[in-house]
């Protein structure tokens, strides 16, 4: 019976041999080395930028950094900054990134200073956006364009392929986020060969993009909170509704994100819709102030420092404003992602969970709405996992993650997502 049944068992993929896989890893470490070093100059361009328009200039001129009047005049000034750069720059700084994805399509090299360009004024100027979406896209574009002149052989579908993979593991300093998102792409596609064979190569790139961002950057995710003991049944119970109510209201941004979009698309030119986006976003600034600008991830490192610090009604207000302020600056136009101010949303969501009801544990809370909301702004669900539990120190929280992602997934599952096709209809 046994050997019936063991012939009668399909037979595993075949493994690759070691001579099919030894050619990429030098093409494999040169993308992800290249991609970290991308990543991280634009970044520390942008953050220098920052500083400047954020502290001695507001100085100079005698105005708060933060006073409502500066928050208010930076947006808009960037949006008319960015504007610019979308009307007069070629190549427009690339498609409409709402209709992008984390994985970008290859743009012709034309098109890729007017993003770099775009994206550093968005990361330096305040719009709540990150840089995960056009650094990926300016390093898929590098990627194949350097690659197919260098080394014409290599096939041209494994350039982007090395390049995502190798920002993803910049942007996150780790590999395993990479292997994660690159695995959960190969999962609906016709895949020769084990799977640990397709991911060889894209790992590779992913551990050295992550390597020399940590060599170069030194990033962290861990936000310091406290680490959970043993988990009890309430905390399960904590964890389904934190993570349930996350996605919901991340739904909510999804279900508008069309008719903002189409709101600002009705202005027709850059040069009113990204300052029209800037306005709105300095009406949103005032309402939740400073910690609500930026790409989020170290404002989050500062709510995280003192959960006490704040009420449940102003992390309420911070999760709703920082929630409305994603959703204007990816439908004006703004040159962004949606990763890292989705995490500041969860993260204060998860807080004023804590601070309604102290019972939940603060690291508990912010996993959990964490997880719930990137569900459902990025529908990658590996990510999402892999995130929430980065951001703190507790092994023992992983499986009420775990558990908090199967009704969190249902309520997002099949609904439209948070990008859009051409003629502006919601991708499902």
């Amino acid at each position: 019976m046994a050997q019936e049944t063991t012939q009668q068992a399909p037979p595993s993929a075949p493994t690759a041999p070691a001579r099919a896989l030894l050619p990429f890893i030098l093409p494999a470490v040169a993308v992800g080395v290249a991609a970290s070093l991308v990543f991280v100059g634009v970044s520390t361009v942008a953050e220098q930028l920052q500083r400047v328009l954020w502290g001695p200039l507001p100085d100079a001129l005698g105005v708060g950094r933060y006073s409502v009047l500066w928050m208010f005049v930076m947006l808009v000034a960037t949006g008319v900054a960015v504007g610019l750069v979308v009307w007069k720059i070629p190549g427009r700084a690339g498609p409409d990134p709402a209709t992008l994805a984390l994985s970008a399509p290859v743009m012709p090299p034309a098109v890729l200073p007017g993003l770099v360009l775009a994206t550093g004024l968005m990361l330096a100027g305040g719009p709540s956006l990150g840089p995960e979406n056009p650094i990926i896209a300016v390093n898929v574009g590098l990627a194949a364009w350097l690659g197919g002149r260098l080394l014409p052989r290599t096939p041209g579908s494994l350039w982007p392929v090395l390049a995502e993979a190798g920002t993803i593991g910049a942007l996150f300093g780790t590999p395993v986020a990479a292997a994660l998102v690159i695995s959960e792409a190969l999962a609906g596609q016709p895949m020769r060969g084990r799977l640990w064979d397709n991911v060889f190569a894209p790992l590779t790139a992913g551990a050295c993009g992550a390597v020399t961002t940590t060599l170069v950057a030194r990033p962290t995710f861990d936000l310091g909170l406290p680490p959970m003991g043993h988990p009890h049944w309430r905390d399960a119970v904590a964890a389904l509704v934190i993570a349930s109510a996350a996605a919901v209201l991340g739904m909510c941004a999804v279900y508008a994100f069309p008719y903002v979009h189409a709101g600002f698309r009705r202005l027709r030119h850059p040069m009113l819709m990204l300052p029209a986006g800037g306005v709105v976003l300095g009406a949103l600034a005032a309402l939740g102030g400073h910690l609500t600008l930026f790409k989020g991830l170290s404002e989050v490192g500062e709510l995280a420092r003192d959960p006490q610090g704040w009420s449940a009604g102003q992390f309420a207000t911070m999760t709703v404003v920082k929630l409305a302020a994603l959703l204007v600056a990816a439908s004006c136009g703004f040159r962004g992602g949606r990763i890292f101010p989705a995490v500041f949303v969860g993260t204060a969501l998860g807080l004023c969970a804590h601070a309604l009801v102290p019972a939940v544990h603060p690291s508990l809370g912010v996993a959990t709405g964490v997880l719930g909301m990137l569900l459902a702004i990025t529908r990658q669900a590996w990510v999402s996992l892999f995130t929430a539990a980065v951001l703190v120190a507790s092994p023992s929280i992983i499986a009420l993650l775990c558990i908090a992602s199967l009704p969190a997934w249902l309520l997002v599952t099949g609904r439209p997502q948070m990008q859009l096709r051409a003629d502006g209809t919601p991708v499902r």
